[in-house]
Parts: structure tokens; C-alpha cells; sequence
């Protein structure tokens, strides 16, 4: 009997969650379905709206810039006599410059935390749209790096081929053009080819001058920046992360300085008046003579083009010097341990008070603790709600960093450590209670932004807060072993009970899946199916085994909630992220007026 009983849960379970979501829409269909039809329409913020496309807009200006100069280098006459030297590789090496200058100016703009929180809070009033593009911006920066990547790349196979174009050009012994151009003004510094010597060699080009001394150090700080940024190496060796990607000061450095020898060069303006490319090109052997049977052609003169680059990082840098002088001063100010609580799965909770400090749900900080590095800071969401005395962190064991301070606050009596916190810092999970339906995800310790949400209805309930825009709530908490629940299974023991002594019993409903389950634990599970509680975590909501249905569970939100905008947050891996992307664009209604979902992600 028990075994029969068992294979039932197990296969209820495993393979999906279809009866709990019908459970769930049919105890709360009383409540909510009978609301006014364009009840979400009369929301003032998160509202139905197209979401809007800046890649694309990049995109563009970056190809606009590249045709623009491109046709540029490639067509006017200032930059004759250097194309009859360089031919097109003059246009594809400037082009991909002037592409290289606007993406370094877009770079730290995304890694500003204060202005991306800043402008999120000017827009707190405004389209729920501008603010979910804020979430985007550690995307936006990787994808400007991966452009800059690309234009590198371009910029360094076309000055490659220049230098060779160059160096032949002066090694010519005939009376081409080329070789014309390469032998005047060599004394004067009028002069249109760099090389003056027959015996140059590329490797002493990319060594003995400034542009390709620079070219080189700012090609191997990319290189390190890049690498160190993939997702197994920034994971496993955060620290090396770290460390390599504070080479963009050398970067930037060698950026502004890498053009100011201007070694190529272009026809001067007043050469241009006296001595006209189209016309004289033809006839070098008559330049400076004057005759009545041809046209007067002076000896055209060069000039350097001037350095820009400085103009397109100014801005951008003087930005980030504030941005991190602001943090420096935030992160100087005295943090006091109030309290550290050691959770199973060797998940540290650290509770903390200092001066002036505020938050909103669902935001973040970045711990830096001295006794172990000075230059190390981690981010961290904060797992207290707004209404509490103090703020918290819940830290789990993912790099020595983490080893380190877990075992230092682990230690009997331990005498406390130094810390310093900066921040808060805004996150996509601020955004949770202006949608009137939410679907709140977590993976494993991903949870955390939600355990702040949580946090901060218990206490709306708590002191009869009537101005809730959020109706409804699911919460979906995926781990992969029991010790896990625990972390915040009494926040939920609280939270039932609370919302059934207000009233509000179907306001939330939560549901816990186990991924690292045995048959086991699943006929132990069955044996004890029908006491009041779960024998995993304690409490009224069964644990389901396996992963959630989640096309089962987006259709019940969408057939319960038909003319909602719904928001779904997740803080959890990719792969997850991918697909509650695709099934939010699957059960979003064509008609605007009805069921939109909107997908949030945690990115920090």
C-alpha cells in the first residue's frame, strides 16, 4: 500500500507541478477574478508598453560612425597622397579608431552604480521600461567590451598593413608615387611617410614609437581584461578578475596617449589651396615649377592628424573619478556587527548597522573586508526589508574570499573583523510591488532578494498596509538540497501565518522544489503525506521533487490573471534565465490589453 502510494507522489512530483498550479487557480480565482477588467490598465507605472531596443540604436551609431569615416579616409582629398601609400587600409585602421573612441566612452558608463541608482530613482515615477533597461547594463558593458574587441582587432590588421605599405614605400628605388611622397620633407616635419629609414623593421615601429609602444600595452590590458571576465574564470578565480580589471586605468591611459605622435598624416588645408591632388597627382617631376603649359603645383605639405581620443573619455572618466571617490567616502563610514548567525549548507547570515543608512527591497552592497584584502570587494543582496533597524547579508562558501571570512566569523568568541560596506545599490527586485502580479524565482541562494521582498510584506501586513498595488504573489524557490530551506523557512512559517490572521491567506502563494532528491526521501515523504506539514522543511506547502512545469505554471498566472501585467523576477543561473525569457514571450497576449509577462533579472 505505502509503495503504490509512493510511485503516485513520485510520478506527481517529478514530472510536474500541474496540480498544485490548479490548486492555486482555483483557491484564488474567488478573490481575484473579480476585479475590474481594466483594473491593471489604471496602473500609474509598470503598464503595458513595448520594450525598447538601445542595442539596436548602438548598433547603428557604431555603423554610422564606421561608414562615415570610413567614406571619409577612404574619399577625400586631404588623404590622397595617403591612400597612393596605404591604400584602403587607411580607412578600415581610422574607421575602426573613431568606433574604438565612441565604445570607451559607453564603457564605465554602465559600471556607475550611483548614476545607473540614481537615475533608476528619478524614474521611479516614470516607465517601468527605462528601469528594466538599467538591469541590463552589465549586459550592455560586456557587449560595448566585445565590440571594442572587434574594432581592436580591425584597428591592429590594418596598421599592420600600413607599416609594411610604409616601409616599402620608402625602400622603393623607382620614381613611383609612393616613393615620391616618402622622400619629401623628410628635415622639415612636413613630411607624409614615418618611416625615413630603408633599414626599419615592424617589430621597431611597434617598440621605439609612442603609437605602437601604447598600441601594444593597451592590446595586452584588453586581452587580460577579457579574458579574466569569463564566466568559469571570474566564478572560480574571482580574484584574478579583480585585479586584471582594474587595468583599464592602463587601458585608458594608453588610449589617450596613443595618438598624440600622429604618424598618420594628411594634405595640410592651406597645401590643398596650392596644390590640388586631382590635378598635380599625375605630375610629380613638375611640383614647385613654373611653367605656362601646365598647371602650378607647389610641393604639397602634411600635417598630423590631431589626437581625439582624450575628447571622448574626458567626460566619461571625470564621471567615474566621482563615482569612486563617492564610494571611497560611503565605504569609510563605521559599519557595526550586530549579529552573525551560522546557517546549514555553511551559509553565513551578517547583521549590521551604520549611520544613514538606507535601502529598498531587493538592493545591494559590496562588502569589502580589510583583515583579508584591502582590495577585494564582493557584492552581495541585502536579505533585510526596509522596515528593519539594521541590514543583512546571507554569504554562502563560492571562493577563497568567502572561505576566508566564513571561517574567521565561525571561530568561538571570534573578535570581530573591520567591515566596510558601499552601497545600496538598485537591482530589477525594487520594481517587484509596482507590478500587480509578481513571480518571484530563486536558485539556491538566489533567493536572497526575495527573502527581502518577503520580508517587507510581513510587515505591510503587519501595521494594515492598504496601499499595496500588488495583488498577488508566486514565489518559487528551486535548491538542490534540504539544508537550504532552512535559511528562510521561518520567514514563510511567519508569513502564513500572518497572511491567514489578516485575511489575505491567497495574497501569496510560495512553492519549493528539491532537485537533489532519492527514493528514499520520497517514500518517507509519502508515508507522512498527509500531516499537516511538510517532513522536509516544516511547513504547510509540500515540497515538490524535481523542477517546476513551468509552461503549466505560466498558463495558470495567465489564465487566473487574463488582463494583468505580470512581472517575473528571477535571481538564479542563465540557463534558467533563458527559460523564463522564452516562456514569458510564449504566454504574453498579442492584444495589449490583455496578459503581459515582463521578464526581471538580478544582475550585479
Amino acid at each position: 500500500m505505502h509503495f503504490r502510494f509512493a510511485v503516485v507522489l513520485f510520478f506527481r512530483r517529478v514530472q510536474g507541478s500541474f496540480l498544485n498550479t490548479q490548486s492555486t487557480k482555483n483557491s484564488t480565482m474567488g478573490k481575484l477574478a473579480v476585479r475590474s477588467p481594466t483594473a491593471s490598465l489604471n496602473l500609474p507605472e509598470c503598464k503595458k508598453q513595448p520594450n525598447s531596443k538601445p542595442e539596436a540604436a548602438w548598433l547603428a551609431l557604431n555603423l554610422y560612425l564606421f561608414v562615415t569615416y570610413f567614406l571619409i579616409f577612404d574619399r577625400s582629398e586631404q588623404y590622397y597622397y595617403t591612400r597612393q601609400i596605404l591604400g584602403s587600409a587607411l580607412a578600415w585602421a581610422r574607421a575602426s579608431a573613431k568606433c574604438l573612441n565612441f565604445n570607451s566612452m559607453l564603457i564605465l558608463l554602465p559600471i556607475c552604480r550611483n548614476l545607473l541608482s540614481f537615475v533608476r530613482g528619478s524614474c521611479r515615477c516614470g516607465r517601468c521600461t527605462i528601469r528594466r533597461q538599467l538591469d541590463h547594463n552589465l549586459a550592455f558593458h560586456k557587449l560595448v567590451a566585445y565590440m571594442i574587441a572587434i574594432h581592436t582587432a580591425i584597428h591592429i590588421i590594418a596598421h599592420f598593413c600600413n607599416v609594411e605599405w610604409y616601409i616599402d614605400a620608402q625602400q622603393e628605388k623607382d620614381h613611383s608615387l609612393p616613393s615620391i611622397l616618402s622622400q619629401l620633407h623628410k628635415t622639415d616635419g612636413l613630411w607624409l611617410n614615418p618611416i625615413h629609414s630603408k633599414f626599419t623593421i615592424p617589430l621597431a615601429v611597434a617598440f621605439t614609437t609612442i603609437p605602437g609602444l601604447t598600441g601594444v600595452i593597451i592590446t595586452l590590458a584588453l586581452i587580460l581584461m577579457i579574458t579574466s571576465s569569463m564566466e568559469q574564470i571570474r566564478r572560480s578565480y574571482f580574484e584574478v578578475f579583480w585585479y586584471t580589471h582594474h587595468l583599464f586605468v592602463v587601458y585608458f591611459a594608453g588610449l589617450v596617449i596613443h595618438g598624440i605622435a600622429g604618424l598618420v598624416r594628411g594634405q595640410t588645408p592651406e597645401s590643398l589651396k596650392k596644390h590640388d591632388p586631382e590635378e598635380c597627382a599625375h605630375h610629380p617631376s613638375r611640383w614647385g615649377q613654373n611653367g605656362s603649359h601646365h598647371h602650378y603645383c607647389a610641393v604639397p605639405e602634411f600635417g598630423s592628424i590631431p589626437a581625439e581620443s582624450w575628447k571622448w573619455v574626458l567626460a566619461p572618466l571625470i564621471l567615474y573619478a566621482f563615482e569612486r571617490a563617492l564610494r571611497i567616502w560611503r565605504s569609510c563610514q563605521k559599519v557595526v556587527i550586530t549579529k552573525v548567525i551560522m546557517h546549514p549548507s555553511r551559509v553565513l547570515e551578517i547583521q549590521m548597522c551604520k549611520a544613514g543608512f538606507s535601502m529598498e527591497i531587493g538592493q545591494y552592497v559590496f562588502l569589502n573586508c580589510p583583515a583579508i584584502s584591502y582590495l577585494e570587494w564582493h557584492p552581495f543582496t541585502l536579505t533585510s526589508a526596509p522596515e528593519e533597524d539594521f541590514f543583512s547579508v546571507h554569504i554562502r562558501v563560492a571562493g577563497d574570499w568567502t572561505e576566508t571570512l566564513i571561517d574567521t566569523l565561525q571561530q568561538p568568541n571570534p573578535p570581530m573583523p573591520r567591515m566596510m560596506v558601499d552601497g545600496p545599490f538598485g537591482t530589477a527586485s525594487e520594481d517587484v510591488f509596482r507590478y500587480e502580479v509578481a513571480m518571484l524565482v530563486g536558485a539556491g541562494i538566489g533567493v536572497t532578494p526575495f527573502a527581502s521582498v518577503l520580508k517587507s510584506i510581513w510587515y505591510k501586513f503587519q501595521r494594515g498596509d492598504q496601499e499595496l498595488q500588488t495583488r498577488k504573489i508566486y514565489f518559487y524557490w528551486i535548491c538542490r538540497e534540504t539544508g537550504s530551506f532552512a535559511w528562510f523557512k521561518h520567514l514563510l512559517s511567519s508569513l502564513e501565518q500572518e497572511m491567514e490572521g489578516s485575511g489575505r491567506a491567497d495574497f501569496l502563494s510560495y512553492h519549493l522544489y528539491l532537485t537533489g532528491w532519492n527514493r528514499s526521501m520520497v517514500g518517507h515523504a509519502a508515508l507522512h503525506f498527509q500531516k499537516s506539514t511538510d517532513m522536509v522543511t516544516g511547513l504547510r506547502q509540500k515540497t515538490s521533487f524535481g523542477r517546476p512545469m513551468w509552461n503549466n505554471e505560466f498558463s495558470a498566472v495567465a489564465a487566473t490573471h487574463p488582463r494583468s501585467v505580470v512581472g517575473v523576477f528571477l535571481c538564479g543561473p542563465e540557463q534558467l534565465a533563458k527559460t523564463l525569457r522564452k516562456y514569458c514571450s510564449q504566454h504574453s497576449s498579442l492584444d495589449p490589453r490583455n496578459v503581459q509577462f515582463y521578464f526581471n533579472k538580478e544582475n550585479f
